[in-house]
């Protein structure tokens, strides 16, 4: 039997992966065509490299399907509800930081805070008759975050595309989005709200609490931890 490890497929995250494995003695490649999805790993034995998106890694991890992935926080706490009970941070990485923030138009200059966007949304909804639009990819994180704030009046659309650009499209009035700049988010005369801190995200090594694991992958688990963890 074999730790399966997920990390993901393409893209500076897989690059940025298999630089920070290496940095601690073990070689992670691909194997293949880039358009196969198998992988190989050196420096240990009995662990067996997955290549996968990284929105797929969280619900892979939660199944038992890997026993060890690398995927943002945000995807984490987005996906799993129960993730406490499903997987375990193993270690954060140091990269792929990113901030999921609230964002209003920079017109509004009265709306600095999210007890300035409760009253926007309340009287947004009495003029227009619906309530205040807010895109986002992250449904379940945000409503939890605004319910929590007391914001009431207000509908996510989700948003699959260039997020940003939808108060420009006229399909939501505000935003609910990742960041690592805020260069694209000002591109789009978009501002973040002072106190619209949803999550702080990076690239994070996770251990499947529900993957089964014999003696010999807990042996191997124990190994690689003593690797890559200092």
């Amino acid at each position: 039997m074999t730790l399966k490890l997920g990390v993901p497929s393409k893209g500076r995250l897989m690059e940025k992966t298999f630089d920070w494995f290496a940095k601690r003695g073990l070689q992670l490649s691909r194997t293949g065509s880039e358009r196969e999805y198998a992988g190989a790993v050196e420096g240990i034995d009995g662990v067996e490299l997955v290549l996968l998106s990284a929105g797929e890694i969280p619900r892979e991890l939660a199944a038992g399907n890997i026993h060890l992935g690398v995927t943002g926080t945000d995807l984490v706490h987005e996906k799993l509800a129960r993730w406490e009970q499903e997987v375990e941070e193993v270690a954060e990485m140091g990269f792929g930081f990113a901030d999921l923030i609230l964002a209003v138009p920079t017109c509004w200059v009265d709306v600095e805070t999210l007890e300035d966007l409760d009253a926007v949304a309340a009287a947004f909804r009495a003029e227009h008759g619906h309530r205040l639009r807010v895109a986002t990819k992250y449904h379940r994180l945000v409503r939890e975050f605004l319910t929590d704030a007391g914001v009431a009046d207000y509908q996510l659309v989700d948003s699959q595309g260039a997020t940003e650009g939808t108060v420009k499209n006229e399909t939501a009035e505000m935003v609910a989005d990742i960041t690592s700049t805020g260069e694209t988010l000002r591109a789009n005369h978009l501002k973040i709200l002072g106190d619209g801190l949803v999550l702080k995200s990076q690239a994070t090594l996770w251990r499947s609490r529900v993957a089964p694991y014999s003696d010999a992958e807990k042996a191997t688990l124990k190994e690689l931890r003593d690797k890559i963890v200092s």
